[in-house]
């Protein structure tokens, strides 16, 4: 079997009738990349065989890393039976299971969230109206407040496009993994407005995207967390924020607000409940409002 055909045959396939991300698309290419020059160099017929071998290969990568590898390759191969191009799936006869130590989702206090936005609206209201700097940070707060107010992933921000958005039904509509479409309502007055502002003031841009660069072109995920760095830095906080930590914290205060895990993992578009559990996780804060309200010891009367 001509392995490396296969692969390339199988990226078009991704492409064209999955419609998958490029993202993905690269992801899948590091690993069946790797696969294919073990399994080049190992001089052993596709099967079993070299799929164990492969598998056993992994364990200097760490837990997560070794599941996306082995995800990949059984993506590959079920893929292959599919189509006829191997007469069965090895994996069928694999059994791969893996102990990923579970990671609680790093977040951000909410002091520390508005100690952020205080900074940067301050500095939008010195910066001169209609100036680049203006209209840098005006895009900036708007991206940063979506990306908070609304749990999105940042490359869901970025590819948000101008018709995506409704400032009068306060809604966006993101498109997710898996090309998975979910309306999000917004629900924040000020972040309403500051969208409702920064559209006004790009409507005669006629670009297709809603956050782009200088050149006209889509602001790129890199350039926001570049910015959001640049922000916190500025702001004089220590803690190392990301865009992800956002969507973190997101999850985490609805979940402190009682807010069911079906509505939040609707909002966040996790397609299986299991990836909305890791943030039920009960944050210092509750804990403590949840035992001095609740701690069986306050029903003893001595």
């Amino acid at each position: 079997m001509d392995l490396r055909h296969e692969i390339d045959v199988y990226f078009e396939y991704c492409e064209k009738n999955k419609g998958l991300s490029s993202k993905t698309i690269k992801a899948y290419g590091i690993d069946l990349r790797q696969f294919e020059d073990f399994y080049y160099s190992s001089g052993m017929d596709f099967g079993k065989g070299v799929l164990v071998k492969y598998i056993g290969s992994l364990s200097v990568f760490k837990p997560k890393t070794i599941k996306r590898k082995i995800a990949s390759l059984k993506a590959f191969c079920s893929y292959m039976e599919y189509e006829d191009i191997i007469e069965y799936d090895p994996f069928h006869k694999i059994k791969t299971k893996l102990k990923e130590p579970v990671i609680l989702p790093k977040t951000i206090p909410a002091d520390t969230i508005a100690r952020l936005f205080r900074h940067m609206y301050k500095s939008l209201k010195e910066a001169e109206p209609s100036s680049k700097a203006y209209m840098r940070l005006l895009r900036d707060i708007t991206a940063i407040e979506l990306l908070f107010s609304t749990g999105a992933r940042i490359s869901e921000i970025c590819s948000l496009r101008r018709n995506d958005v409704s400032v009068e039904d306060q809604s966006v509509k993101i498109y997710g993994k898996g090309s998975r479409e979910r309306i999000v309502y917004i629900g924040n007055a000020d972040v309403v407005s500051i969208l409702n502002t920064y559209m006004h003031n790009t409507e005669s841009c006629f670009e297709e995207y809603l956050f782009f660069n200088r050149f006209g072109r889509k602001l790129s995920e890199q350039s926001l967390r570049y910015a959001l760095y640049d922000y916190t830095k500025k702001a004089g906080i220590t803690q190392h924020i990301t865009p992800h930590m956002f969507r973190h914290s997101f999850a985490t205060m609805m979940l402190d607000k009682n807010v069911d895990i079906r509505y939040i993992q609707s909002v966040l578009g996790h397609s299986s409940i299991t990836t909305t559990q890791i943030y039920t996780h009960v944050s210092v804060e509750k804990q403590k409002e949840i035992m001095i309200k609740n701690n069986p010891r306050n029903t003893l009367s001595i």
